[in-house]
């Protein structure tokens, strides 16, 4: 891992690597073959991270689409070593994807993010029990046509679709939830926020800074097709009950980011920032409605969030841009 950079870290702009990336994509005509990634945790102090949702379109394979750019450009932060993580933050694949097409489609593209990948299934276009339910199986290399696995999965084995995990980087906590059990197993849901609780309480004893990771936004601007998640209110209380620092979620078809936030939508300083990053390749939504808690969006940009986790709980952030010009940046301090 390189070291990191002083603080502010200010990151590059990523068009003429994406551009030099399609093209030499084409002239080897295949996704780069990944590197085995290890269970080792990063060094404590910053932490490099990268993360987006609602990633690759129907039988889209071409690498010149905004998913072909993001997955190029991300791919080329994991051959770098420049990321400890890349966050899937669920829908991978649209509409109904099954083996076959995160083989054939997927892993054209995003193939070569998978030694850091760590990931969150989604409803519907992910997972929906009795009807598609292949990703578990894809990200643990049980599909035919692909043996490469997630990073998580490399670490720990099979993980079924919905069942939740957390993972330390550096002195930074993620939990990892499946929104899908929301909408098919509430009863599964209700023991998620059990685990969650337990999770949390058991890592901020330890000292970690929180973050968590699920698909469907709570903290968000309504879309022609979606609302806030409001039945994930009972996460999002035992997130505030343990102080969480920031969520990552997608879903939207934009971008948004909130103030600090309590569960009962004030701007407060020991809040959790909301982060909703759904622009890794679909086509994108325009906002209907505007809370005042939402402190920056856009729905004109394709590319995907960077962050540096830092040791004492601050953290920096930057949108990159690979289809577009929107983007966002900023700082948050430490907690007192």
């Amino acid at each position: 891992m390189k070291s990191p950079l002083p603080r502010p870290r200010f990151f590059p702009s990523v068009t003429t690597t994406v551009a030099a990336l399609l093209v030499l994509s084409v002239v080897a005509g295949c996704t780069p073959t990944p590197k085995p990634p290890n269970d080792s945790e990063p060094a404590a102090g910053a932490v490099q991270i990268a993360a987006v949702g609602d990633m690759n379109g129907p039988k889209t394979s071409k690498r010149s689409s905004p998913s072909g750019r993001n997955g190029a450009a991300i791919t080329q932060l994991v051959q770098d070593d420049e990321i400890d993580a890349f966050l899937g933050l669920g829908d991978f694949q649209y509409d109904t994807a099954y083996c076959a097409d995160y083989v054939k489609y997927w892993t054209k593209l995003w193939g070569g993010t998978m030694p850091k990948l760590y990931w969150v299934s989604a409803p519907n276009h992910d997972w929906e029990p009795d009807r598609n339910e292949d990703l578990d199986n894809f990200m643990n290399g049980q599909c035919p046509g692909s043996t490469a696995k997630a990073a998580i999965n490399d670490q720990r084995g099979f993980i079924g679709n919905g069942k939740p995990y957390s993972k330390d980087f550096g002195n930074w906590h993620f939990a990892f939830l499946s929104s899908a059990h929301w909408r098919y197993d509430p009863q599964a849901a209700q023991a998620s926020t059990k685990w969650l609780d337990k999770d949390l309480a058991a890592a901020q004893a330890a000292g970690k800074h929180l973050a968590v990771v699920y698909h469907e936004p709570y903290f968000t601007s309504n879309t022609d097709s979606h609302e806030r998640a409001a039945d994930h209110k009972p996460w999002i209380d035992v997130m505030w009950k343990h102080r969480v620092r920031l969520t990552l979620s997608a879903s939207q078809h934009n971008y948004e980011r909130s103030c600090p936030i309590s569960n009962t939508d004030k701007c407060v300083k020991d809040g959790m920032t909301a982060f909703q990053v759904s622009t890794g390749g679909i086509g994108l939504r325009s906002f209907t409605s505007k809370p005042s808690y939402i402190k920056k969006r856009f729905s004109d940009t394709h590319g995907f969030l960077r962050m540096t986790l830092h040791d004492d709980g601050s953290f920096d952030w930057k949108f990159v841009p690979t289809s577009g010009t929107s983007t966002d940046a900023g700082t948050r301090s430490a907690p007192r």
